[in-house]
């Protein structure tokens, strides 16, 4: 038995380059940045930062929701399958280039995190909305919802709470 999976939270390092080909099929390319925090070991050298790029490739659908979704600084989380190919390059050098083939992502950013960027910054010459207070509500635990885009085209809503339940609720976008 053998195991091919990758796991990755980091930020997007470019908008993606978006490819549609024939039969409509779309293909999102963009790359992630992974970042190792520096430490002091106890003699007192100093161990820098390390960062780590990874390329990433969304197909079908996931791939739509990146191009509309995804933007340059975003936070992503994403679980695929990690693959290596070579081509020869115009010197007749073969060349290696490894990619993570996404399955599941996960957008971490908020969505006022991003001003201007994505549909959900505000519209242009939009009035403002009157902000009330709100009002603490009297709940057993504090939940959490976190909305998960899955290549399959569902869109899973997990509620964490005293219960941990995890029910489907529709159609990505």
């Amino acid at each position: 038995m053998s195991v091919n999976k990758v796991i990755l939270i980091g930020n997007v390092g470019q908008d993606p380059k978006i490819t549609y080909y024939e039969g409509g099929n779309c293909v999102a390319q963009l790359s992630l940045a992974t970042t190792e925090k520096g430490y002091t070991l106890q003699n007192g050298t100093q161990i820098p930062d390390r960062t780590e790029w990874h390329n990433l490739i969304f197909r079908g659908r996931l791939g739509e929701i990146v191009e509309k979704y995804v933007h340059k600084g975003d936070k992503l989380y994403v679980e695929g399958k990690i693959r290596t190919r070579s081509y020869d390059d115009q010197g007749g050098i073969k060349r290696y280039v490894t990619e993570i083939f996404v399955d599941n992502m996960e957008m971490l950013t908020p969505r006022t995190a991003t001003p201007g960027a994505g549909p959900y910054a505000p519209q242009a010459g939009a009035a403002p909305q009157p902000q009330q207070p709100v009002q603490p509500q009297a709940a057993p635990a504090q939940i959490t919802r976190r909305t998960t885009c899955r290549s399959n085209c569902l869109t899973k809503t997990k509620i964490f709470g005293p219960r941990r339940l995890f029910m489907p609720v529709g159609r990505c976008f």
